[in-house]
């Protein structure tokens, strides 16, 4: 008889906790009605209606520049400049036709309060601008122009946070459970893993920035001593690529592009990784390498003569190697780099993460800067704003060939307008 009557309180219990549950399921979803019920406030409504406005006025300009640019460049009047300038500008001309044309949408939306869809354009915009400042930067360098672009592009990622009720309602779901269920996963050493089980580990911006951190290390421990033992033994060289730190970006980038797309091969055949990391590696090389001579008439290395390589900027050995090295990651270093991960204690792993990233912004955006300077300086423009000359004083030609030693610059390799 005791034995039922537990039975009946524990199932009074459960159902109790069940009823609980769902009134407080039932809660959300009519506070996320009620967010999406909510108008867009007047300021944005402004906003949109620029948007439209701006978009329909540009983009009869825009066209017409196309259409000019195409005229010259049949009648030979772009001959004297190169083909990757001409293609370039054609490229950012295209850019900024696309980015009208979801102005205008995203304008359009807004206005129709269709807040989701809204979203999704701002998260195109994001995209377009990115790509429009780095072909901003290989045809003018860094001037206000990308400027104005970064600062858009950080509007547009809290606007893109306000306007998706989505967000909303994960963030404050994460609020709540945030320190339970992260309390819970450290202790079972499942902190970090996906939690739907197609890929091994989760794509957050947590993961993401440490796996970028952790290699940009190794990736130029690894360079380091390849130089020292291979190319030029007993000979060490600074192979660093940020101005400040034991950074390699290279490897970051490619480690997180190498994360993204293997993360669902995880138990994959070995063959499939080795070939799709090949194929990622070598094309992010390749890019990488354009970029900096487009951009800043840097050349970091140059791989010509070698077996398969592919204007100097990668080759059949180097696309190998990066095979390697994403097999390697994908089977055995991102359950190594979980551990390592997890070792930051739980309860301040979101506030030293966010103080690690802006540290890391900083040195990035300080490092484009410095190299626009040293360009500057060898192509003979005088400092005239207080920012150059601020580089130019602290980090003058000699410290950016001592910093950058696999680096040599030469201006008439650039793309920018002269």
């Amino acid at each position: 008889m005791m034995h039922n009557h537990r039975d009946g309180q524990r199932s009074t219990e459960a159902e109790a906790k069940l009823e609980a549950e769902i009134e407080a399921l039932t809660s959300q979803e009519a506070e996320a009605a009620a967010t999406l019920k909510k108008k867009i406030p007047l300021p944005l409504k402004v906003f949109a209606i620029l948007c439209i406005v701006a978009g329909v006025a540009i983009l009869p300009m825009i066209g017409f520049v196309i259409v000019a640019m195409v005229i010259a460049f049949r009648e030979g009047a772009l001959a004297d400049d190169s083909t990757a300038s001409t293609v370039l500008f054609f490229a950012l001309l295209a850019i900024l036709a696309l980015l009208t044309v979801a102005f205008i949408v995203f304008g359009i939306r807004l206005l129709r309060d269709k807040r989701r869809f809204a979203a999704q354009t701002a998260e195109l915009l994001t995209g377009l601008m990115v790509a429009g400042i780095l072909c901003d930067i290989m045809l003018f360098g860094l001037d206000g122009t990308v400027l104005f672009f970064v600062a858009f592009i950080v509007f547009l990622v809290v606007l893109t946070s306000y306007l998706d009720p989505s967000l909303a309602d994960e963030r404050e779901l994460q609020r709540k459970l945030r320190d339970m269920e992260t309390r819970e996963d450290a202790e079972d050493g499942t902190l970090g893993r996906d939690e739907t089980g197609k890929g091994f580990i989760a794509l957050n911006f947590f993961n993401l920035f440490w796996i970028f951190t952790v290699c940009c290390v190794l990736g130029l421990i690894i360079e380091t001593v390849y130089h020292f033992v291979v190319v030029d033994p007993g000979h060490y060289q600074d192979r660093a690529g940020l101005l400040f730190g034991p950074f390699s970006p290279i490897y970051g980038f490619g480690a997180v592009l190498m994360t993204v797309a293997l993360n669902r091969f995880h138990d994959k055949n070995v063959i499939l990784i080795f070939l799709v990391s090949a194929v990622i590696g070598g094309a992010f090389e390749y890019l990488t390498s354009w970029f900096m001579q487009f951009a800043f008439g840097i050349v970091a290395w140059d791989y010509s003569g070698t077996f398969l390589s592919i204007d100097g900027r990668t080759n059949g050995m180097f696309m190998a190697m990066w095979g390697v090295l994403g097999v390697v990651w994908i089977k055995l270093c991102l359950p190594w780099m979980l551990k390592l991960v997890n070792l930051i204690p739980w309860n301040w792993r979101y506030a030293v993460t966010t103080v690690c990233a802006a540290l890391m912004i900083v040195d990035g955006a300080m490092t484009l800067l410095s190299l626009d300077c040293w360009y500057q300086r060898m192509a003979g423009k005088p400092a005239e704003t207080a920012m150059a000359q601020f580089f130019d004083r602290n980090f003058d030609n000699e410290y950016m060939q001592e910093r950058f030693q696999s680096m040599s610059i030469d201006p008439s390799n650039a793309t920018r307008a002269k």
